[in-house]
């Protein structure tokens, strides 16, 4: 395996291909071979001929001692075995009147995205990155603003729709834009929205069309917001680069350009993808303080169906798709005395381990280094991916919507 991955012997798959009991079924062998799907060259941003469970990365799977690669629904099965889930996130707050908990509906998986995949990703943005600055992409595809100071210079690439931040100079509000396009979700993303349906990730009733990339340089934010229910719930957002926190709470505070402090934090490990539905997305606000070095975020959403622009075309590979019939094996759980939520023991794969000096057991953080007030029972597992470089507008608070508890 390439990037530093550890080999693993092919008795060590067999057995754990039994254990799993994967690849019996030929409906399930048949229904893997019919959602073949053009391939990603070098660059990231083309198209071919790879399954979901690829990603276009011919080292998934790959034994180096053996020199054999693995049939593509086994190589698949042993990657989703091994994506972890935390949906247990708690954090309780007085909202009209009544103690909810306003992290309800939030999940975090790891393991989703390998760190080979990782890096294909970040090469495909950096190549839309460069197109938006050359002038290549539609006029409100790319935009870059000026960073006159801390906090404001994120860059932001929208595709499938044109999404609206502030009022705008023509005087249209927050929101979707229904008669202005932009450029359309590109092959490398579209197999991302499939290999999170696929592996259990994103639900099939609410597959996303359309994306929005944040680019980030160090000391670039977020500020407090909920997203706008012009998107339909759930939600998701993918971590690349370097690690930050994300913090909730239904009051966040600006204290200073890019400082913000909030209830609880939560830490996204590179290579997460982290699911908002619920409380955590309609009740909670979010935001991302000043981030510590380059990071870069995917957030795919689905548009509510009266707010899709009026020359949207559905992407016909998007259509129809549907988890994996094999559903993905619980993950046995060790409890640590003192914490109050579980650990995911470690597996007994050598698949894509990598050691992680500078992304230790990873915490809600109950420090302060950002002026943040933080107190959360949650502990989050060690990610599985190394750091590959260095380091909306708010919407009203929907506090009149049923709550979660």
């Amino acid at each position: 395996m390439s990037g530093g991955n550890s080999s693993i012997s092919r008795d060590q798959l067999a057995g754990n291909f039994n254990r799993l009991g994967v690849g019996n079924s030929p409906a399930w062998r048949g229904q893997q071979a019919r959602r073949e799907i053009r391939s990603v060259p070098e660059g990231g941003c083309g198209t071919a001929d790879k399954s979901p469970g690829e990603l276009g990365c011919e080292e998934e799977g790959r034994s180096s001692k053996q020199g054999a690669t693995l049939p593509r629904e086994q190589r698949e099965s042993v990657r989703l075995s091994l994506v972890k889930r935390k949906k247990d996130f708690k954090y309780m707050e007085k909202v009209n009147g009544r103690r909810i908990n306003v992290l309800e509906g939030l999940e975090l998986h790891t393991a989703v995205f390998s760190a080979v995949e990782q890096r294909r990703i970040v090469d495909c943005i950096y190549d839309f990155l460069e197109k938006g600055r050359k002038g290549m992409l539609r006029e409100r595809t790319y935009s870059e603003p000026r960073k006159w100071m801390r906090g404001k210079g994120r860059v932001t690439i929208q595709f499938g729709c044109c999404y609206n931040y502030a009022v705008d100079k023509h005087g249209n509000p927050p929101g979707i834009i229904r008669d202005e396009e932009v450029d359309p979700i590109p092959p490398l993303l579209k197999v991302m929205i499939k290999r999170m349906v696929a592996w259990h990730v994103l639900p099939p009733t609410c597959i996303p069309n359309s994306c929005i990339v944040n680019i980030y340089d160090k000391d670039d934010c977020i500020p407090p917001h909920i997203d706008h229910h012009d998107f339909v719930r759930p939600f998701c957002t993918v971590s690349f680069l370097s690690e930050c926190r994300i913090l909730f709470g239904t009051e966040l505070k600006v204290l200073g350009p890019g400082e913000f402090s909030g209830s609880t934090a939560i830490p996204l490990p590179v290579g997460s993808v982290l699911i908002l539905n619920g409380n955590a997305a309609d009740v909670a606000k979010h935001c991302v303080p000043a981030v510590p070095s380059k990071r870069i975020s995917i957030t795919f959403r689905k548009m509510d169906d009266s707010k899709l622009p009026y020359q949207f075309s559905p992407e016909p590979d998007l259509q129809n798709l549907q988890p994996l019939r094999y559903p993905p094996k619980a993950v046995p759980v060790q409890q640590n005395q003192g914490q109050s939520s579980p650990i995911p023991a470690a597996h007994n794969l050598e698949i894509d381990k990598h050691q992680n000096n500078q992304n230790p057991d990873v915490h809600c953080d109950q420090s302060n280094p950002i002026k943040l007030t933080i107190n959360s029972p949650v502990k989050i597992y060690q990610d599985d991916f190394p750091p590959l470089g260095s380091g909306s507008s708010a919407h009203p608070n929907r506090t009149t919507r049923s709550f979660r508890q």
